[in-house]
């Protein structure tokens, strides 16, 4: 039985970043993983830091809260895995 859920779509937008992104992401990007697909749009985003964020996009998306956003539970931060080039996300509950 495939139940249709209603899950919340995800935000994620460049808050911060240095040195050079191979994807040359910008602050002005947002891309959004809508929650009654699997898909994101916005395009581009680039791999490596769309991969490492699938499991907190994944436990926002079932409503998952995090102990250290007490006080915007519904926003998270998350690095690059790329030390030498910095770059910080915010993954937002919509």
């Amino acid at each position: 039985m495939n139940e249709k859920r209603n899950l919340p779509d995800i935000e994620i937008r460049l808050i911060s970043g240095q040195g050079c992104c191979v994807a040359g992401h910008n602050t002005e990007e947002k891309f959004v993983i809508r929650g009654d697909s699997e898909r994101y749009t916005g395009g581009g985003l680039c791999i490596h830091a769309l991969y490492s964020m699938l499991p907190k996009i994944i436990a926002m998306r079932y409503g998952a809260q995090f102990p250290w956003a007490k006080e915007t539970p519904d926003v998270v931060t998350h690095a690059c895995p790329d030390a030498e080039n910095p770059h910080t996300f915010e993954l937002r509950r919509k």
